[in-house]
């Protein structure tokens, strides 16, 4: 893994942009124990921490992370975030101990990618369920959340995902069409998908 390590996290900087890849499932396999868990938490804290100073906010103004199963989805069939309260979202049931949302949301985080669901899906900047665009005509322009992209849509020959019949007004755009996603990092105010 990039940085030196065997652990299934690690961050790495590519031209204005800090990358993280990050388990989600460390939140779903516990048999093994909480240990990786809250040694990912804690890197996470201290590596989006490095990454906002500053100087280094000036070097990489794009703070992107990656990981496999997403806090939200309007797919239609009964994965954990066709749910309202995912794991990776608000953290382990009954105490919220290593919620991601509030710590990506509290450091700035710009864009998250996912997959898990085999479908392509844009939201609108999105915290706690709520829409924070940058401004009606131009939503992902300084928006005030991250923006969540599902890009699971090469996953499988085993089908595509289906949406539900009516969509959440979070969702900006979705498709079941078979494909991959890029991103273009253009300088420290425009990335493209």
């Amino acid at each position: 893994m990039p940085g030196k390590t065997d652990n299934m996290f690690y961050s790495f900087n590519m031209g204005p942009v800090h990358f993280i890849g990050f388990s989600s499932e460390v939140y779903y396999f516990m048999n093994y124990g909480i240990k990786q868990l809250v040694n990912q938490y804690e890197w996470l804290k201290k590596d989006l921490t490095e990454a906002n100073k500053p100087e280094n906010r000036a070097l990489r103004p794009w703070i992107v992370t990656f990981a496999h199963r997403p806090m939200y989805c309007s797919n239609d069939n009964g994965d954990d975030c066709s749910h309202i309260e995912t794991l990776v979202r608000t953290g382990l049931p009954f105490c919220g101990f290593f919620a991601l949302e509030p710590l990506f949301y509290e450091h700035g985080v710009d864009v998250e990618f996912w997959a898990h669901e085999h479908s392509y899906e844009r939201l609108w900047p999105i915290y706690d369920y709520k829409i924070y665009n940058g401004s009606n005509d131009a939503p992902y322009t300084n928006p005030k959340a991250p923006v969540h992209l599902i890009t699971g849509s090469a996953g499988c020959k085993e089908g595509r995902e289906p949406f539900i019949k009516k969509l959440p007004e979070w969702s900006a755009f979705h498709s079941q069409d078979y494909g991959y996603t890029q991103m273009f990092a253009h300088n420290e105010t425009h990335l493209e998908f």
